[in-house]
């Protein structure tokens, strides 16, 4: 692809990543009437490091001032108002959930606070740094302060408002009694790079996603407060933050923002879900790490859909294919933030794990991998490619800009392939893949780009997961994989693609050199056997988009001829 031409695709690709984090990230928040059943009034707190911190406080109608509940808590740069026509009024980013669960029936309070340099708080949004732990860590001890407070509060959110809650359960403050994040990022660098590979839909980060949606919220009709610390939120904001674009995860930038590192041994009961296609917060961001490190009650939803919450819906249908997920959060909440016993709030009927894969079935599972899980190596053939940023691992455009397939620019299974023979039985694989290439030329920061595909009899090929690094030198490259759970169907093949890119998900700087693959392999976590489906739920709308738009064909010649008889599933 020629200079100009990769140029205009790269815009093309952040005027894209910009429109899906506008409306995915974040819902356009709006000053609205308090939620049914609830009263309102909004106060500031004050951060031992001198900032003011916007709250909005909604308590169940009819209690007088000193009457004790648990409370909800959000903590958000997504809770100012969007335009200067507004009425004041807590932001209703959440008011589904307040009435769906029926929260103030149930006998809660709800707290939000605006993270610093967003809605009326001042100061300046750090991306989960510092400042905003501060600001985490006040807003919980605050909330349990409260003369109305029993001195417990859960937490709640999507996205940015979850990982506000992800990093409240590593710093474990006073009060902080359980966590529901749903879509989450527990490390920052994950979240924003594959071994130095930057992701795509990170490069709108921070103006462009983080400082438009949450630092250009206001209103003029708030108080002169409100007025004045939404208004001084500028660009001089995102000059602390450089280091969103450093790619060495050991900088202190990045390492103060693991909060998969910084959260072991917590126990901080804690609710997550997350999505094997949700573009915007990645399951390879640190995510199973981050569940594993949980020592506390947990709990988590992981399967095929994208970046949606667990009560979402696509038309009529419910956006992760399973009901229940309000009555579920509020089992755990009544459990560990309004303290009631077993008997009253049931979380033990729960599962642990609720997984999906990739048939749409839902199961329980005891741990996340499964411990019967097996992990067994793929060989790789030798072979070579091009490091041009041609390749791109799918025909499915939701997955990002890329997925044409144009010749001359973007390719759909441009490199190096291995192929197993066609399976004897069906298999599933549960876990996280992991690989290993052997290279014996590179140039410094050559790309690796290593996909798993499900290749068809008719040579169909439908991506399941992928890695990407950068090797600087000869020698055995690590690629660190996302996490799956697939079913390769009898008579399906297992295809493995070594790459210089994937074009439709990260941003790769070519060095244009041949690079020679001299073997390694992937190691796939194998069951025993193909599960069986033990819980209620249907197949994730986004899944049958995935299944439907992501393959493209492999021909045939290509398959007979890089097919390694030694590539065998143990069972």
């Amino acid at each position: 692809m020629s200079v100009a031409g990769r140029s205009a695709r790269l815009t093309a690709a952040v005027v894209m990543i910009v429109g899906t984090l506008v409306v995915g990230a974040a819902r356009p928040a709006y000053a609205a009437d308090p939620p049914a059943g609830a009263s309102w009034y909004e106060t500031y707190i004050d951060t031992p490091d001198g900032q003011r911190l916007h709250v909005d406080v909604m308590r169940p109608k009819g209690l007088d001032d000193d009457d004790k509940t648990p409370a909800i808590l959000v903590v958000s740069p997504y809770l100012g108002m969007t335009s200067q026509t507004e009425q004041p009024g807590p932001s209703n980013r959440f008011y589904d959930f307040y009435e769906g669960a029926k929260v103030f029936r149930r006998g809660y309070s709800v707290v939000q606070v605006s993270l610093r340099g967003t809605g009326g708080s001042s100061g300046c949004l750090d991306i989960l740094g510092p400042g905003e732990q501060i600001d985490i860590e006040t807003a919980v001890e605050w909330t349990t302060s409260q003369p109305w407070s029993t001195g417990r509060v859960g937490m709640y959110g999507k996205s940015y408002d979850a990982n506000t809650g992800v990093a409240a359960a590593a710093l474990r403050p006073k009060g902080l009694a359980a966590v529901v994040a749903q879509q989450i990022v527990p490390d920052r660098y994950r979240g924003s790079y594959s071994d130095r590979v930057r992701y795509l839909q990170s490069l709108a980060y921070p103006g462009a996603s983080y400082g438009a949606q949450g630092e250009g919220m206001f209103s003029v009709y708030n108080d002169q407060e409100y007025v004045i610390n939404s208004t001084s939120h500028t660009a001089d904001c995102q000059a602390g933050l450089a280091g969103h674009y450093l790619d060495d995860p050991t900088s202190e930038f990045w390492t103060i923002r693991d909060f998969a590192e910084r959260a072991k041994g917590s126990k901080v009961p804690t609710f997550i879900t997350t999505g094997y296609l949700d573009a915007n917060t990645n399951v390879g961001g640190g995510v199973i790490d981050f569940f594993n490190a949980l020592k506390g009650p947990k709990r988590m939803w992981i399967g095929w859909w994208d970046h949606v919450r667990g009560s979402d819906k696509v038309g009529e249908r419910l956006a992760m294919g399973r009901k229940g997920f309000n009555e579920e959060v509020m089992r755990f909440f009544d459990r560990y933030v309004k303290g009631l016993p077993a008997a009253k709030a049931p979380t033990h009927r729960d599962p642990l794990i609720a997984a999906q894969s990739s048939d749409g079935a839902w199961r329980s599972e005891k741990a996340w991998p499964p411990k019967d899980a097996r992990m067994v190596a793929g060989p790789l053939l030798e072979g070579s490619y091009v490091d041009d940023a041609r390749n791109v691992g799918s025909n499915d455009a939701a997955a990002g800009p890329g997925g044409s397939g144009s010749a001359g620019e973007e390719a759909i299974g441009y490199g190096s392939w291995t192929f197993s023979p066609p399976l004897k039985r069906s298999i599933q694989v549960a876990g996280v893949p992991a690989a290993a290439i052997k290279l014996v030329t590179t140039a410094p920061r050559t790309n690796v780009v290593v996909n798993v595909y499900d290749v068809a009899p008719n040579g169909s090929a439908t991506m399941i997961t992928r890695g990407a690094a950068l090797a600087d030198e000869a020698g055995v490259k690590k690629v660190a994989m996302y996490p799956t759970d697939w079913i390769f169907e009898r008579g399906h093949r297992i295809g493995l693609l070594v790459s210089g890119a994937n074009a439709e998900a990260y941003v790769h700087t070519p060095t244009n050199t041949t690079v020679e693959v001299a073997g390694g392999g992937v190691r796939l976590p194998y069951l025993p056997s193909v599960r069986k489906s033990n819980l209620q739920g249907a197949p994730a709308p986004r899944l049958e988009t995935w299944l439907s738009t992501a393959p493209f064909t492999v021909d045939k010649a290509t398959i007979a001829e890089r097919t390694n008889k030694a590539f065998k599933p143990p069972y």
